[in-house]
């Protein structure tokens, strides 16, 4: 008894970690809306990738989850490394920071670097960025940002399979996914 009882509070801890950094997530990113023109809240995205990495990993990564939820506090909030660190722990910060683009640079030189940058991505970097531009494209092709016609369309759905195809991921139902959301973009963008 004492085994399942040891393995059921580390299933409590793991589910208590996954809503805290959930519930973060939501705080953090709660004025922050889609660019489409649903404008749906922010927090379904994290929700998405955290789900998305959730079913490639067959649950067995929690932490990789967690930082799923937070990829883009860094990025697109005032929360730095080190509070993710101190309160998800030096993986989770790690796994954040491989995911963070560098918001000081321009949006052109941000995307080429995510190109030339993809496949020196730890082996779970690289499935979280890859579910981050599953979801990305998912949303793409239902609901596009207003303002960005055709061309600007299909130049992100090639821009996004530009920087999976240097990802080394090697998880066929998480790339099938990615390949699914890719293709539903383009058809959306062509009309």
């Amino acid at each position: 008894m004492p085994a399942r009882a040891a393995a059921g509070r580390h299933v409590l801890n793991t589910l208590t970690t996954v809503l805290k950094a959930a519930e973060r997530a939501a705080h953090w990113h709660s004025a922050q809306r889609r660019k489409g023109t649903a404008q749906e809240p922010y927090i379904n995205h994290l929700l998405e990738v955290a789900r998305l990495v959730a079913e490639a990993t067959g649950g067995h990564d929690p932490n990789l989850v967690v930082a799923a939820l937070l990829h883009d506090a860094i990025e697109d909030q005032p929360v730095s490394r080190a509070a993710i660190a101190q309160e998800f722990g030096e993986d989770v910060a790690a796994l954040v920071m491989e995911a963070t683009d560098d918001k000081s640079l321009p949006k052109e030189q941000r995307k080429r670097l995510q190109v030339e940058h993809a496949a020196e991505k730890s082996p779970r970097a690289a499935l979280l960025k890859l579910a981050d531009k599953t979801s990305n494209l998912a949303t793409m092709a239902v609901s596009p940002p207003a303002n960005w016609g055709m061309s600007r369309r299909l130049e992100y759905v090639q821009w996004a399979r530009d920087v999976a195809a240097g990802l080394r991921v090697e998880n066929a139902w998480l790339q099938e996914r990615f390949a699914d959301a890719a293709d539903a973009a383009e058809r959306a963008a062509r009309g």
